[in-house]
Formats: C-alpha cells, structure tokens, sequence
C-alpha cells in the first residue's frame, strides 16, 4: 500500500523541497548558536596538533569562532538533515519501508560520526605531521587560525560525509536505481574511484593517509552491496 495515494504536481514537490530545506537550514542556525557558547573549548580542541596559531587580523579571531559554530551546526544537524531527505522520498515508497526513518537516521548519524572521529583521531594527526616536517630554519610555519580551523572542519565534514555511502546505497536500492548484482559487478570499477577519492579527499599524497581512508571506504563498499541485498529481498 502506498502511503501517499493523492500524486503530487512537480510544483508541489518544490514547494515540500523548499519547505525541508528551510527546516535545514533553521536546524543549522539553532544548532551554530547553540555551539557558540563552547567555541572556545572546541577552537583548543581542534589546534591540539599544532604548537601554535595567530590571527592576522582584527576581526579573525571572531571570525573563527563563528566558522567553528557554524561547522558544528551544520555536523550536530546531520541527523535532522537524513529526516528530512527521507521524509522527502517516503511518498514513492510503500507504508512499511516509510517506518524505515529511525534506522536510516540512527545509521545515517552513526556512519558520519565515524568518519568524523575517524579522521579527527587517526588521519589529522599523522597529515599534519608529515605537513609541518617540511620546515626548515628559513621556513617556518605562521599558522593562521582561520585557516587552520577550515581545513579541520572541511575534513571532518568530508570523511563523515564520505562514510555515508552505505546510507547512500539503500536510498539509491530502495529507488530501485541499483541493486545488489550491478555492485558486484563493478567492485573494479569501484576500486579505482575510491583510490581517486582517497587521493583528492587526503590532505597529503603519503600512501597512509590515502590507505587510511581507501580501505575504510572498500569496507563500506562491501557493506553497501549487503544492504542493497537485504532491502531488495524485502522489497
């Protein structure tokens, strides 16, 4: 049974896609002000690696801590965001994959949290490590905190977006746009663009890093061909 019985006009579905973009966007919002009250706590966290930062101007410092805020909105939304992307594909879906929501929400927070945590704990440390090995004693390193606090953000934001394709593989199965053989039969094919991914995703070309995030992302390959399977046999 579907759960939608009355077809909406295409006018209608940009109509709902505004209106959840705008819940987006005001869970971002609350979230970043939310996160402004303990900036200063997370700025320490995120420049543990580093001996020291500067800012070069009057405004950066401030600047700084609404990026932090604003980064930490748009990561805490994650889960508000998978809501409402599903609640936007519910309708083309039968009754009883629409009560599917908790786990793609639960799963969804729970890849990206991993990816997150996963480069913050294990990839940041050992690229920043071999980054700042190249100063000499004429080149010496004026970390701006701006920067610094954007590339840490972009790739923590990157790794847990990039951990998401088992989500992305069931919303792709239950749309009935792959399935279960067409990734089987091209795990070459995928091998090679997690390597590419792995190669422009990694902030340095040390062949760590880039292990570091090709094997994680094989495994979610695998991972994704398993869900596929089990939606499609419950389809």
């Amino acid at each position: 049974m579907v759960k939608n019985q009355k077809e909406m006009t295409f006018v209608e579905h940009l109509e709902e896609l505004r209106s959840r973009i705008i819940v987006c966007f005001g869970s971002v919002l609350a979230f970043s002000i939310a996160i402004w009250f303990f900036s200063e706590g997370i700025l320490e966290l995120i420049t543990r690696d580093v001996p020291k930062v500067y800012f070069t101007s009057v405004t950066e410092a401030f600047g700084v801590r609404i990026k932090i805020s604003m980064w930490g909105g748009l990561i805490a939304s994650v889960p508000v965001i998978l809501y409402q992307a599903w609640q936007f594909v519910v309708p083309g879906l039968l009754e009883r994959e629409s009560k599917a929501a908790f786990g793609v929400i639960f799963f969804g927070t729970f890849f990206f949290a991993v990816g997150g945590a996963f480069c913050f704990t294990v990839v940041l440390p050992v690229a920043v490590k071999f980054l700042m090995s190249f100063q000499t004693e004429k080149l010496t390193p004026i970390i701006t905190v701006g920067d610094y606090v954007g590339f840490v953000s972009f790739m923590v934001f990157a790794f847990g977006a990039v951990f998401e394709l088992p989500v992305v593989a069931f919303f792709l199965g239950k749309l009935g746009i792959v399935d279960a053989a067409m990734l089987v039969s091209g795990r070459r094919w995928a091998v090679i663009i997690i390597l590419i991914v792995a190669a422009a995703v990694t902030p340095t070309p040390d062949l760590f890093s880039q292990i570091a995030l090709a094997v994680p992302l094989y495994i979610l390959y695998e991972i994704s061909i398993w869900v596929v399977r089990f939606t499609g046999r419950r389809a």
